[in-house]
């Protein structure tokens, strides 16, 4: 049984959207020139898929370590019982350095981001961390440098039929 519950987009708005994820300052006039359609259409659409919370254009990327947030770390949490790793979240959001928190599958119930100015800064964090309620362990790993950091550009569905197609071709048949 499915339970998708994902929002259908059309081609002009998987266009629109994979535009703006290449260049967030492109006017949408100049969308419009390249999809051949209205800006007003851009601007109608871009306003409809930020209500249903698919786009928000106003999100600002900082570099972190160019202001000297020298430190980042992942940070692997484990919850006394599972059934309290959304209540690590909820207090996640008050300490600033954290900059995303998701509930995981495997060794942690929650896994974080953080980014510090120092090891003195991270290990005050750490502590902050580890001293919230309902947090057993807390595991971090350094990260070293960022090499990989790109938005997935939009794909139709016929995009990941075929996936799923050449994937099922390259199956080999199990021997009976």
């Amino acid at each position: 049984m499915s339970y998708k519950t994902s929002i259908t987009i059309d081609e002009v708005d998987r266009q629109i959207l994979n535009i703006l994820l290449q260049d967030a300052n492109t006017a949408y006039a100049d969308i419009a020139k390249r999809i051949h359609v209205s800006a007003g259409t851009v601007h109608v659409r871009m306003r409809r898929l930020e209500k249903l919370g698919i786009a928000n254009p106003a999100f600002l990327n900082i570099n972190y370590r160019k202001i000297g947030y020298d430190i980042s770390a992942f940070l692997g949490i484990k919850a006394e019982k599972a059934q309290y790793a959304p209540n690590i979240i909820r207090a996640l959001e008050f300490i600033g350095e954290v900059t995303s928190a998701d509930l995981t599958t495997g060794n942690y119930n929650v896994f974080a981001k953080v980014v510090c100015r120092d090891t003195t800064h991270l290990q005050i964090t750490l502590q902050q961390i580890e001293n919230l309620e309902y947090v057993k362990a807390v595991e971090s790993f350094l990260s070293l440098q960022q090499t990989i950091n790109r938005p997935i550009y939009i794909k139709d569905d016929y995009y990941y039929e075929q996936l799923l197609l050449q994937d099922s071709i390259n199956e080999s048949p199990m021997e009976k």
